[in-house]
């Protein structure tokens, strides 16, 4: 791997996190319940807070693993 590849790879990476960033700001105005949704679990004891959010998590692997398919197939051609 030469240095030109590995600047083009970090940028793609970069450009990745700026729009799953997007995204999450995007659920946020857009009110949907992630981390809320009925297969997320929260337990609460005293003071302390533990949230696993697995309908969430499901859900965001599956809108991700879409999106890259999208991509590997459009880069592919």
């Amino acid at each position: 791997m030469n240095i030109e590849s590995l600047g083009r790879l970090l940028i793609l990476g970069g450009l990745g996190l700026v729009v799953i960033g997007g995204l999450f700001l995007l659920f946020g105005r857009l009110g949907l319940p992630l981390g809320r949704l009925p297969g997320d679990f929260r337990f609460q004891i005293g003071q302390g807070t533990c949230l696993i959010p697995l309908a969430s998590s499901i859900i965001l692997s599956l809108v991700l693993t879409l999106l890259l398919n999208i991509l590997i197939r459009f880069f592919n051609r």
